[in-house]
């Protein structure tokens, strides 16, 4: 699973500093290549691409390679989404197929 990113940055930002071009950074946890975190990867990019038009960089992270985030990052599960940017930062377990669910979890959409 490559990083996909469809932001263009001129420069480096702080970790908590708003984007000044309304750009998502987006981390996808998971555990090597399993059905599920495959899943997951393919649910945010059909999300990121429906819903923030090209504003998104996705980063995965693959806690096989680097167990070490998992404590650093305080992840119980996966595959985690975290939503690093816009604050404040949200977090959402699972393999993303509830599309609702995402959406009202990244503040996207409004529960109703």
């Amino acid at each position: 699973m490559p990083t996909t990113s469809n932001t263009k940055r001129k420069e480096k930002k702080k970790e908590n500093e708003e984007p000044v071009d309304g750009s998502w950074i987006l981390r996808l946890y998971v555990a090597g290549q399993t059905p599920n975190s495959l899943t997951a990867f393919e649910n945010l990019k059909k999300i990121c691409e429906n819903y923030l038009e090209s504003k998104y960089t996705i980063e995965v992270i693959d806690l096989m390679k680097h167990p070490q985030l998992a404590k650093d990052h305080q992840i119980i599960a996966v595959p985690t989404l975290i939503r690093n940017l816009p604050t404040p930062v949200k977090k959402i377990i699972g393999n993303l197929s509830n599309t609702e669910k995402v959406l009202v979890g990244l503040d996207l959409r409004k529960v109703t």
